[in-house]
């Protein structure tokens, strides 16, 4: 366990993300040595413990101790190896007024002591937002050469040179791209289907097995067009750039059921400036020649295969109820149907996965040539059966390194697939990240805009979440951007959709 004792409550979600990054396997917790009317009814970012009144408190159990102490323009770091009997102090001066500058000094500090106490380094240095490519986007965008967009970088957030030049080449394209997209009048869409045939032991998105709710898909359906509509009767003075459909998986609806959600999408907006339709077919196991007929017939013009490995072993263990045949039959039957841009995705870090596996995978990969590839880090998170029933893997190795994701993206050169974006995660194996990589004139724009958030992104669905992005950016170059979310169940969501469309409609009504 490690324990951090703040004198006052600030910072606290920066400083549990960086020491989350280095140590991923202790579980961190978070203190006050202020008195108990100094937290109360602060918003804190992280799960936290007050001391007691005095301030004093034992913590034998801690393997390492942290102390922040914000004294005026100072803040006084403390950190001790209880094991080890080591300490190691340090002091900065910052302008209180700058909290963003404050906030950055703060984490270097911490990362350069952490960095010389154990000799651990992180790709992204102090790095733990989930977007890295949009401070190189705002360098760029704000006229500074890549020499200079380097330096920042280095300095601000000691990043390593692979991940600097990753960011920088990833946002050039990016800006070549949504330079296409029309940020004040335009919007994307995002359609949710939660329904899967199995869930993943990764897994922690808002889906259910299809077989507890198929009596009841239509009646989602249902449900779902209200919002469909409302949204389209709301925004038919905007240009829709792209649609997504994902999920869950898309493809567990049947092929009627497909057609009319599509034909639904269709009816209700205008697509004349529609870059991009996108259908997240997903899991091999639910993909028939009829539902792939139906996606062409309605003119999808961007589908995803996902294996995410192609070691059946490894499909076994997080069950994926499908074999790697079922992956190689289900991506060369979209392509004899005319699919012309093929998404893959991949996971770095599955349990027992070595890195001959990964290699055996993106030969398999190659041979198919996908359009598109994307590269995730294994991201366990806490509604996952990875972490729930930890202990039924724990024996299972689980690892990504930079070898892994040099190798990944060796093999996508090969195919002639660049890096057009790239995100991170909490919890990411490797401290690492998710890249796709496309062929030219391939890339995702919704991927893109939900990544750089400069566009309004409006989600039907269960558990969808809508984000609505202000068009005149912030000082600092950023948006403000205010969100409402849909429920997560599906008995939930279709008896309260109107609740559902009220909620956006507040959003939307917002001056």
């Amino acid at each position: 366990m490690i324990v951090v004792v703040f004198n006052k409550p600030d910072f606290e979600y920066d400083v549990h993300s960086l020491l989350k990054e280095f140590f991923p396997q202790e579980d961190v917790q978070m203190y006050y040595s202020c008195s108990p009317d100094e937290v109360e009814g602060k918003n804190l970012a992280c799960t936290h413990h007050e001391m007691t009144a005095d301030g004093v408190k034992e913590f034998a159990d801690a393997s390492q101790v942290f102390k922040i102490d914000y004294v005026g323009d100072e803040i006084a770091v403390e950190w001790t190896v209880n094991r080890a009997g080591k300490r190691i102090c340090t002091k900065i001066s910052v302008d209180s007024a700058d909290r963003k500058e404050t906030k950055n000094r703060l984490k270097l500090a911490l990362y350069s002591m952490i960095e010389k106490g154990t000799g651990k380094s992180l790709p992204w240095g102090t790095l733990s937002g989930i977007r890295p490519t949009k401070i190189a986007m705002k360098c760029i965008e704000d006229g500074m050469s890549d020499k200079e967009t380097y330096d920042y970088l280095k300095e601000t957030y000691l990043a390593s040179d692979e991940k600097i030049d990753l960011s920088i080449g990833i946002a050039k394209r990016e800006k070549a791209l949504l330079d296409k997209v029309d940020y004040d009048n335009g919007y994307s869409l995002y359609i949710g289907i939660p329904f899967c045939p199995s869930t993943c032991a990764y897994c922690s998105f808002t889906s259910y097995p299809l077989g507890v709710w198929k009596n009841r898909v239509d009646d989602y359906l249902d449900a779902l067009e209200k919002e469909i509509d409302y949204t389209a009767q709301k925004f038919y003075h905007k240009k829709l750039n792209s649609i997504y459909i994902g999920g869950g998986t898309p493809t567990t609806l049947s092929p009627a059921q497909l057609d009319r959600l599509i034909r639904k999408i269709k009816c209700s907006f205008d697509l004349k400036d529609c870059l991009e339709f996108t259908v997240e077919a997903g899991r091999p196991d639910s993909i028939t020649r009829e539902k792939l007929m139906a996606l062409k017939k309605n003119g999808i013009s961007r589908i995803s295969v996902n294996p995410q490995t192609m070691k059946q072993q490894t499909l076994d263990i997080i069950g994926r109820h499908h074999t790697v045949d079922d992956t190689i039959q289900s991506f060369k039957l979209a392509r004899e149907l005319g699919f012309d841009n093929i998404n893959m995705d991949l996971i770095m870090g599955l349990p027992e996965e070595t890195l001959d596996d990964v290699r055996h995978t993106m030969e398999l990969v190659k041979e198919m040539a996908p359009d598109n590839v994307t590269i995730h880090s294994l991201a366990v998170k806490r509604a996952a059966r990875l972490t729930i029933f930890k202990d039924r893997y724990s024996d299972m190795q689980m690892v990504n390194t930079q070898e892994h994701m040099d190798l990944c993206a060796a093999y996508c050169k090969q195919m002639g697939l660049e890096p057009y974006y790239l995100y991170r995660q909490k919890g990411m194996a490797g401290n690492m990240e998710n890249v796709g990589y496309a062929a030219k004139g391939k890339a995702g724009v919704y991927n893109i805009l939900i990544m750089e958030e400069k566009q309004t992104i409006v989600a039907c669905g269960a558990g969808a979440s809508t984000k609505r992005v202000w068009p005149v950016p912030n000082p600092d170059g950023t948006h403000r951007i205010d969100r409402c979310e849909n429920v997560k169940d599906v008995g939930q969501y279709i008896a309260r959709i109107d609740e559902m469309i009220e909620r956006k409609q507040r959003l939307f009504e917002k001056k």
